[in-house]
């Protein structure tokens, strides 16, 4: 295990790029091939709203799991969360090509976002792998009803974004599966209610910002 400075050097260079730095993904981006549809004003500052709502949302996963990773306490259950924060490191990725294709940008609450998120996430790590998976579970089940309705809403013709959004939900449900697998339990009602509540607020205010 890493001395203490150590860490926290590593966990903030980290930060810096999640927020700052360009994303890179290994896999393919899912929209590659499909053509860019022609979308009036409207629909292009929709889509981008729904976009840059589904980067900030990734940003707050890229902390969650630095934080669970870092409190948590079986090896194996670090493993799984530094493999699905390299997955949402592409979302990452592919979140931002979208944005600029679309003429738009990153939230510029970003950094709030994080600092959040990373606080939440290694409190939940201390409370026990369990609940550590428990939260992850939750957090990607929450994550999947998101984009489920930004399928409902984006362009019908917005093939590209759609490609991105139905990707990421796919990696999102391997998430919540893994994380179960893994021994994560069941959280309680009122923690999954503060869970939404806080995930509005992102939402309405990244859509914006």
């Amino acid at each position: 295990m890493l001395p203490i400075p150590d860490n926290l050097i590593i966990q903030f260079d980290k930060a810096l790029r999640t927020v700052f730095a360009q994303a890179h993904s290994r896999r393919p981006y899912p929209d590659a091939g499909l053509a860019e549809a022609e979308l009036n004003e409207a629909e292009k500052r929709h889509a981008a709203g729904l976009m840059r709502v589904n980067h900030s949302g990734e940003v707050c996963a890229q902390a969650l799991y630095q934080g669970q990773a870092l409190t948590a306490r079986d090896p194996e259950v670090q493993r799984a969360l530094q493999e699905a924060s390299d997955e949402e490191t592409e979302h990452l990725a592919w979140c931002e090509r979208r944005l600029e294709a679309l003429g738009s940008h990153k939230s510029v609450l970003n950094p709030l976002w994080y600092a959040g998120s990373f606080t939440l996430g290694a409190l939940a790590g201390a409370l026990g792998d369990k609940w550590n998976l428990g939260f992850l579970a939750e957090t990607e089940r929450q994550v999947e009803g998101h984009l489920n309705g930004h399928l409902d809403t984006l362009p019908a013709q917005d093939a590209k974004s759609r490609a991105v959004v139905e990707q990421m939900k796919a990696d999102e449900i391997k998430h919540a599966e893994t994380a179960v697998a893994h021994g994560g339990v069941p959280l309680p009602l009122p923690v999954k209610l503060a869970m939404q509540a806080t995930s509005k607020i992102l939402t309405h205010t990244a859509y914006r910002i």
